[in-house]
């Protein structure tokens, strides 16, 4: 039955790699690694989340980290063009392939608040769109904040943000197991907490995308 499965996935998704597709190599690829994945991942006794790692894993593998990133990269920036303009957030890539969004909390939160401004939840939908077509990466949100008021409440403040960001890929249906909420309080500054200035850039979320990579497995799940 097993053997059937994997099967069915090479025949449907080679087919649906039509010849005049530019990418058509770095598909198959994918989809070669992603059934090798779902072959391992079957093989991890009483391991419910062997097939998904599996998976994912020869996905990323099979394309490409570097260029599945790349991919990942142009459609983000293309999709958030706008917010890009406005100074709403900031895309970039990291040194390990990771990539970076950095959103500030005056546009996605209201003071104090863990509530997800309605104003703000079209630009997570475009970021959501774009995570679900490439489910190879493991997804981190970690949420910061100034020094005003105590360490503890701006800890518990940074971690709800996180979940509330959390929450919503994952009711656009990214995967649950693809998504880590970290807060991190007041304990990150960017900049002086001393002006206004400094503790606005001290509120925000971070996305950190991370590739999940053959061999590698473990470190896409490390927050950084």
């Amino acid at each position: 039955m097993k053997k059937a499965l994997i099967v069915a996935l090479v025949s449907a998704s080679l087919t649906a790699c039509a010849t005049d597709d530019p990418n058509q190599r770095a598909k198959i690829g994918a989809v070669v690694g992603a059934v090798a994945g779902a072959a391992l991942g079957h093989s991890v006794e009483n391991n419910k989340t062997g097939l998904l790692v599996g998976a994912v894993a020869g996905a990323a593998a099979g394309a490409g980290a570097g260029h599945y990133m790349d991919n990942q990269q142009q459609e983000m920036e293309a999709a958030l063009a706008a917010e890009r303009a406005n100074n709403a957030l900031e895309i970039e890539r990291l040194q390990n392939e990771t990539l970076k969004i950095d959103i500030s909390s005056e546009v996605s939160f209201d003071f104090g608040s863990a509530a997800l401004k309605s104003a703000f939840t079209p630009t997570l939908q475009k970021v959501a769109e774009i995570l679900q077509r490439y489910p190879s990466t493991v997804i981190h949100v970690v949420g910061h904040t100034d020094s005003v008021g105590s360490e503890s409440y701006n800890m518990t403040l940074s971690q709800n943000r996180a979940q509330s960001v959390v929450g919503y890929f994952a009711s656009r249906g990214v995967a649950q197991n693809r998504l880590v909420a970290v807060g991190r309080g007041e304990a990150e500054p960017r900049a002086t907490n001393e002006t206004e200035a400094g503790r606005q850039l001290n509120r925000r979320v971070e996305i950190y995308v991370k590739p999940i990579i053959e061999g590698q497995e473990s470190n896409a799940y490390q927050t950084p």
